[in-house]
């Protein structure tokens, strides 16, 4: 069922057996298995995340390949709710241990807020990071090309910079590094830092070496049209002619809500075992909030792997079920 303010009372004092947090790619696939293994799950899924701006999936097995993000996600909603999930548009704001249960606490609506708390037995962190993009006075510039040819993965995009000028666009000196792995793509990179990284001599004559320009005055604006990014304007006027760029300024990870928990981390991840399960034997994290690649199919097959832990812990705890009527007149 779509929950929403008007009908989650519905379900205040229904116990899930599963909340999942964040509706992405990894998180519909843990609700799809969750559901066909008879268990109950709610997603919470706060809104355009990183699969939402994915313009094409060129790289994922059975899709066309300009299949966009937006689309996989809504057939896989429609597919939880086909399946009898429930789904509920909100922010998760902190998920506290009760012992036996979890309690979810959710704002819904971003005026006349509500704040319910829902309750399950296991947790599912589903809820990704966000690519940082270059800050312009005018973001709607950048918005008109993100996601396009203006790319925030090599791995899923380094075949699209094939042999291309490409500008590698970094929020530290350490991210100038891509640019010697996104050599292996394209030998025609120019650096920018939009005023706002301090490279030392070090970086700088290895640039030199590779022969390629390092720009450091402040961007103004892309340069484009129909999505396309052609280039760059800085603020001195001056133009650098571009045909694709690669941003590589680091993500935010989605995990303040679980902050409150005694969870192991390494960096931004968290750590997991081969089936996803975090050092709280009930929250398992998928996708990227665990260490691994940021990919869609990665994050799918983690969703799988959830799923199928918790119904294994659920299952080998139930009582099993038997045909009642073989039963009459059996020896005690």
């Amino acid at each position: 069922m779509k929950l929403s303010k008007q009908n989650l009372d519905q379900r205040l004092d229904h116990v899930y057996d599963v909340i999942i947090v964040g509706g992405g790619a990894g998180g519909l696939s843990a609700a799809i298995y969750l559901q066909r293994y008879r268990l109950s799950c709610l997603v919470i899924e706060k809104g355009r995340g990183r699969s939402f701006w994915m313009q094409d999936l060129r790289n994922y097995l059975g899709l066309p390949p300009d299949t966009p993000g937006r689309d996989l996600l809504k057939q896989g909603q429609n597919h939880i709710l086909e399946l009898g999930a429930d789904y509920l548009r909100g922010f998760v704001e902190e998920v506290r241990d009760e012992g036996e249960t979890f309690a979810v606490k959710v704002k819904v609506g971003r005026q006349e807020s509500l704040y319910p708390v829902f309750r399950s037995k296991y947790v599912i962190a589903a809820s990704g990071i966000i690519d940082r993009l270059p800050q312009l006075e005018d973001m709607q510039n950048v918005y008109d090309y993100a996601g396009y040819n203006l790319h925030v993965c090599l791995i899923c995009d380094g075949y699209e910079i094939a042999d291309k000028r490409c500008g590698l666009f970094v929020g530290s000196e350490g991210a100038i590094n891509t640019a010697f792995v996104l050599n292996w793509f394209t030998p025609y990179i120019t650096v920018f830092t939009n005023g706002q990284v301090e490279v030392g001599a070090e970086m700088r004559q290895k640039l030199r070496e590779h022969g390629y320009p390092l720009v450091e005055t402040p961007i103004k604006q892309f340069l484009g049209h129909d999505h396309e990014m052609t280039g760059v304007q800085l603020t001195d006027d001056s133009q650098v002619d571009l045909e694709t760029g690669l941003v590589a300024m680091g993500s935010h990870y989605y995990n303040e809500y679980l902050q409150g928990l005694d969870l192991e981390w390494k960096g931004g991840n968290l750590v997991t075992d081969s089936m996803c399960r975090t050092s709280h034997p009930r929250l398992f994290a998928i996708g990227d909030l665990k260490e691994g690649l940021n990919q869609v199919s990665i994050a799918v097959a983690d969703g799988t792997l959830a799923a199928t832990a918790i119904w294994r812990d659920i299952r080998r705890a139930s009582a099993p079920r038997r045909w009642q009527e073989n039963l009459i007149g059996a020896v005690p």
